[in-house]
């Protein structure tokens, strides 16, 4: 095990005490191999990077969060989550040396078990999340199994419903137009299909901000709640169920792959050697970071994405919520439908702003799947050669992968739920109680009290609030009132 004394990076002098001291090296002095400290990246460049890493499906739950809380507690939650993010990507930064890996962070202070937990959570949260692009696809293609408002999918309101609308027909053929990407074993034939998402994504955003500008000004616009309405409510405990989306939808730190060969480590730690992975996914933090010249501009890239994503996350929740006010569905999309759909608005454009979004989720989804299949590969066959030589191995993982997928969508139909026990497990470690760990275990000695204590603050409370939701949904299942906007 690496102890607190083990050699790092010199000590640093009195005048050399302040809080930029503190900051480990990025590559140790004389690691053969480490790539260059900079590339030269623009700030500008890595808060994109950065918020697009942020942005993801969770925005969709969003205006329910909203329905569910109020929009002041919302938008105070959101602020507060962006900065609980914050903190955890500062410890990310400070305890990062040598390797610049997730997974080599959590081994260097808690071993091989910590590194492998690491990636087991990451398979699993990337498994929640799939599940969610194939809900949110059915639920536009053939409209919700759960709600009981009756909202009908794209396909039905064109063609009626034959079994060819079900949402088992439709999440088949999903599957089938996927089955191209996902079969690509490098991540860089994707860039084509990445750019037009993020096209795609642009679209959607015009659109329903047209929309709600158009129904502001016709006067259709529903206004807000400002506060949470505990009529609704079966449990004032209810609320605790809206911090697991918020956590989800800031849950950054893992996301994208690299397929270079030195982005990636994991840490022997018997021999004190770093080993380059085959491939490995990687989080967001580091590989950005690297091609950056100065620590502090990451951290200034870091901040104004989360200011950024915090207004775009808040925005859609407000829009969203003033569109359809307590007829607020979930997955927002299934609202754009003709029977909630916004008075007055052609419902051409309703299903632009819905199919839009749907065919960004299906070009994103190879991407996250890549990360999931690297992982998984790494957790089931340690030390066999690389999954991209071994086309065997890897159609069968794959076809493995997307048929699991494939049955959870079916079988977990409301992304709510998903959300919920997704949001409150895995993404609460990934994104706050690991980070927190990391700097309580304090292996390099570098911990200052006040980190140490918002380090602990930041544990107990993900704990305490993801165990009240995890109980709140665990009751609210029991009671048969599992979703929100039924």
């Amino acid at each position: 095990m690496v102890s607190k004394n083990s050699s790092g990076p010199a000590s640093a002098s009195a005048g050399e005490a302040s809080e930029e001291a503190l900051l480990l090296p990025e590559h140790a002095a004389g690691d053969a191999g480490a790539p260059p400290l900079g590339g030269g990246a623009s700030v500008l460049g890595a808060v994109f990077n950065v918020s697009t890493s942020v942005v993801g499906a969770g925005i969709m739950s969003l205006p329910a969060t909203m329905r569910v809380l109020g929009v002041a507690p919302a938008v105070a939650l959101i602020a507060a989550v962006a900065l609980l993010s914050d903190v955890a990507v500062d410890f990310m930064l400070r305890y990062t040396r040598s390797r610049p890996s997730y997974a080599a962070l959590m081994g260097g202070s808690f071993g091989r078990t910590g590194a492998a937990l690491l990636n087991v959570f990451i398979a699993f949260n990337c498994v929640g999340t799939l599940t969610v692009y194939l809900i949110i696809i059915g639920d536009v293609m053939s409209g919700p199994v759960s709600g009981g408002k009756g909202h009908a999918g794209v396909l039905p309101e064109w063609f009626g419903p034959h079994w060819w609308t079900g949402r088992e027909a439709v999440l088949v053929a999903a599957a089938v137009i996927l089955l191209p990407l996902v079969l690509q074993k490098r991540v860089d034939s994707l860039r084509y299909t990445s750019a037009v998402s993020i096209l795609l994504a642009a679209l959607f955003m015009l659109i329903t901000m047209g929309i709600t500008v158009y129904t502001i000004f016709s006067g259709t616009a529903k206004m807000p709640r400002m506060l949470p309405d505990f009529s609704r409510l079966s449990s004032p405990f209810e609320l605790f169920t809206a911090v697991p989306v918020i956590v989800l939808a800031f849950t950054f730190h893992f996301n994208g792959t690299t397929p270079h060969h030195h982005a990636c480590h994991t840490f022997c730690f018997h021999t004190r050697e770093t080993v380059a992975h085959r491939t490995h996914a990687c989080n967001a933090v580091h590989p950005i970071r690297a091609e950056l010249s100065k620590a502090s501009d990451m951290k200034s890239a870091v901040r104004i994405s989360l200011v950024l994503c915090s207004v775009i996350y808040a925005a859609v929740g407000f829009f969203g919520f003033l569109l359809f006010g307590d007829d607020t569905m979930p997955d927002v999309l299934a609202n754009f439908d003709r029977s909630s759909g916004s008075s007055g608005v052609p419902q051409a454009l309703n299903d632009a702003a819905r199919l839009s979004y749907a065919l960004h989720l299906v070009l994103v989804f190879p991407l996250l799947h890549y990360s999931l299949r690297v992982n998984v590969d790494e957790l089931l066959f340690p030390g066999r050669r690389p999954l991209a030589t071994d086309t065997r191995r890897f159609v069968a993982l794959t076809a493995a992968l997307m048929a699991g997928l494939y049955v959870l969508a079916i079988a977990i139909p409301s992304i709510w739920t998903l959300f919920q026990y997704t949001g409150s497990t895995f993404a609460v470690c990934i994104s706050l109680i690991f980070p927190g760990a990391i700097v309580l275990r304090d292996v390099h000695g570098i911990a200052k009290r006040k980190d140490k204590a918002m380090a602990a603050t930041m544990i107990i409370l993900a704990v305490i609030t993801s165990s009240i939701a995890i109980a709140s949904n665990i009751m609210s299942s029991i009671g048969g009132d599992a979703e929100v906007a039924s």
